[in-house]
């Protein structure tokens, strides 16, 4: 009887001890299990099972891999994972496979023991066989016991198959741009590629044209995919193409060589430059255009361009122009219709270029309100995309689009983008192409009023390079001052244009015979360009036209040499600059204080009005070597600003947005510039090759100024 108390008691110390062990946290009032079960781990989830990152999956589901993989498991200890309930465990993972003699084998591996809210990883052996199902499974371990296999109960095994052999390399075809060494039309023509596998777990193909990224197509159930291109410049161009298995192997590649000619002309085009009295204009491509009583020919064309003349509308119901026929054959293929525009009028809405479709119309390019404020604008169907700032007498290049790889339309001012890229889904339009109107369910409407160049439309999509040629107008040099001389304090235009007037304490000095170069005033004395050049005293010195050499109100380049005579200047000097009564539209200056040459433009010609600046960090001069040539750059089209410094600017810093643009009433001034107390910062150095340009001076054109 002693003997089975003491068993008894024994037993029951021995289960309190176990109760006492699988108890992480008690609260007040909780009732302890008592049960050693429920100290075992809970089942893996196969939810919560991974093969290589794929998801656990069985059957026809199972993943392919290329990589014999890592496979991970979460694991849950008693308190299944519940917050506060960390639990210590083990995992342990068995692989098995049906080998080449027909019987299962297996492997197996048990993990160290850590906190079952970390992820438990097997990376399984070499020895798994390639292009067979392997199945696999796991567990958790702890002192009290196992769970139940991942495997078991509602469960289920997870699968792979381990693939290392390499998809073939596919086959790759083209009619649109053969193989062939043939040069085939060409920029902006879309073509159609088709590539087809030879081998039936090809699930995707990887391909990359000259100078893209790499990009993924999926197969078709044929077992091929097509891939559209629009090349974007003539010359020679590879499309490299791998097909990809479900195991996510890349076989060898096949590279496709094809050659791309220039883009095809305009299916249709009108300068519009014909003889004053003409009642039709002739057609560069496609057929001449009946033009209404309205029509005027021989009006201005747009300065820096080809066009000599262009037509006036009188926006009345005579203002068109048409050819009596479509011109935009397919509008469900890509196409581009555009022009040189200058409106006299920005009210209302007002169409350039429109195609009739019934009493409506496929497509339309103009102008209409977009708030309080008027806009260029493209529509095709019932998609429309606005932007720019159309102004009463300024020219624009206006090009609308329609992209029907993506399926949207695009509008571009001035050769760039405007307005937000939009999704259209075209209408068919049979009608008549038309000029300066658009088609009604009352008749034509919306008519334009002023002139109208160049127009242009193309049964494929214009690239950037095209873009900008169309749009782009050559600067034209308002002025060009050597300051080599100045016969009675007048320092001559090199075409015959205005002169600039020396003020006092402004002199040319001139290098007439060669000085000693040991002579330290032969060095500081040596023209910057050309046998002179223009000295200022720091005082009152200046030199300036009686007008003004830009327009600042639209693009203009100016661009000047300029050394400073000492290396500690005490304030800011101006070198160059053209302004108003009260302040400059733009000066340059040296800041002492930043050690910089500066751009300054300001907002208003007030006192105190707000200033753009743009800097550029250099040394002050001290009156020795070449100096330095400053180069503003004003874009009016792109309402930006860019200032160069020796024929470059900053990366970051070197151009700013401008919209705060008015007219300079005064004459361009160089050594002094605006003040709050009237003219003041002069400068104390030299000047020398002054130009003047009507319109945006290339980059590389800036670079080539002496």
């Amino acid at each position: 009887m002693t003997e089975r108390r003491g068993q008894g008691r024994a037993r029951r110390a021995a289960a309190a001890a176990v109760i006492a062990a699988g108890t992480v946290l008690a609260t007040p009032g909780a009732v302890l299990a008592a049960v050693g079960e429920e100290l075992v781990p809970k089942q893996p989830l196969t939810a919560d099972l991974e093969t290589g990152g794929a998801a656990c999956a069985t059957g026809d589901e199972r993943p392919y891999v290329g990589a014999v993989p890592q496979v991970t498991a979460r694991l849950y200890g008693p308190g299944g994972g519940q917050p506060g309930e960390a639990s210590r465990v083990r995992g342990e993972f068995e692989a098995w496979w049906q080998g080449e003699d027909g019987a299962e084998e297996r492997v197996s591996m048990t993990t160290s023991t850590k906190l079952d809210t970390a992820p438990f990883t097997w990376q399984l052996p070499s020895t798994v066989p390639d292009e067979t199902v392997v199945s696999w499974r796991v567990r958790a371990v702890n002192d009290a016991g196992a769970s139940a296999w991942s495997s078991e109960g509602a469960g289920a095994p997870c699968e792979f198959v381990y693939d290392r052999t390499l998809p073939d390399a596919p086959v790759v075809t083209s009619s649109d741009y053969p193989d062939d060494g043939t040069w085939t039309p060409g920029a902006g023509v879309r073509g159609t590629f088709r590539f087809t596998a030879r081998a039936e777990d090809v699930v995707a193909f990887v391909y990359t044209f000259t100078g893209g990224q790499p990009r993924r197509t999926d197969v078709r159930p044929d077992g091929s995919a097509e891939v559209g291109f629009v090349p974007e410049d003539s010359g020679v161009q590879v499309l490299s193409v791998q097909a990809q298995d479900r195991a996510g192997n890349r076989g060898p590649r096949t590279d496709y060589t094809f050659r791309i000619g220039q883009g095809p002309a305009p299916v249709a085009r009108w300068k519009l430059a014909d003889a004053a009295g003409s009642r039709s204009a002739a057609a560069e491509n496609g057929t001449a255009a009946r033009a209404g009583a309205g029509v005027t020919f021989g009006t201005p064309a747009p300065s820096g361009t080809p066009l000599t003349t262009t037509a006036s509308l009188d926006g009345t119901g005579h203002g068109f122009l048409t050819p009596g026929a479509p011109v935009v054959v397919d509008t469900a293929k890509d196409f581009a219709v555009g022009g040189w525009v200058r409106p006299a009028r920005v009210d209302g809405t007002r169409t350039v270029l429109s195609q009739d479709a019934g009493t409506g119309r496929a497509f339309t390019l103009g102008l209409r309100q977009a708030g309080s404020a008027p806009a260029w604008s493209f529509a095709v169907g019932g998609a429309r995309v606005t932007g720019g700032l159309p102004e009463a007498g300024d020219w624009a290049y206006v090009l609308g689009q329609y992209d029907a790889g993506t399926g949207t339309v695009r509008l571009y001012v001035n050769g760039r983008a405007a307005g937000e890229e939009t999704a259209a889904v075209p209408v068919a339009g049979e009608g008549d192409f038309q000029i300066g109107r658009a088609r009604g369910a009352r008749g034509y409407r919306d008519r334009w009023q002023g002139e109208i160049g160049d127009v242009r439309a193309y049964d494929r999509i214009v690239v950037p390079d095209e873009l900008t040629d169309l749009a782009t107008r050559a600067a034209q040099r308002t002025g060009h001052w050597a300051l080599d001389s100045a016969p009675d304090g007048l320092a001559p235009e090199s075409d015959g244009g205005a002169p600039l007037k020396l003020g006092a304490g402004a002199s040319v000095f001139r290098l007439d015979a060669p000085c000693d170069p040991l002579d330290p005033g032969c060095g500081q004395d040596w023209p910057l360009e050309g046998d002179g050049h223009l000295r200022l005293d720091g005082v009152s010195g200046h030199a300036a036209t009686d007008a003004p050499v830009v327009d600042t109100t639209q693009s203009f380049t100016v661009s000047a040499r300029v050394r400073l005579t000492d290396d500690a200047p005490a304030a800011p000097m101006t070198a160059i600059s053209q302004g108003g009564e009260h302040g400059d539209a733009f000066k340059v200056r040296f800041d002492p204080e930043n050690s910089s040459w500066d751009l300054v433009l300001a907002h208003a010609d007030e006192p105190g009005a707000p200033e753009t600046v743009l800097r550029r960090i250099e040394w002050p001069d001290g009156d020795f070597g070449a100096g330095h040539r400053v180069t503003v750059v004003y874009d009016a089209s792109a309402g930006q600003v860019s200032f160069y410094v020796d024929g470059w600017k900053e990366s970051v810093g070197g151009t700013a947005d401008f919209d705060a643009a008015w007219k300079s009433t005064g004459g361009l001034q160089l050594g002094r510039g605006r003040t709050a107390d009237g003219w003041g910062e002069h400068l104390k150095g030299v000047v020398d090759s002054v130009y003047a340009y009507a319109g945006v001076l290339s980059e590389e054109k800036i670079q080539q100024l002496p």
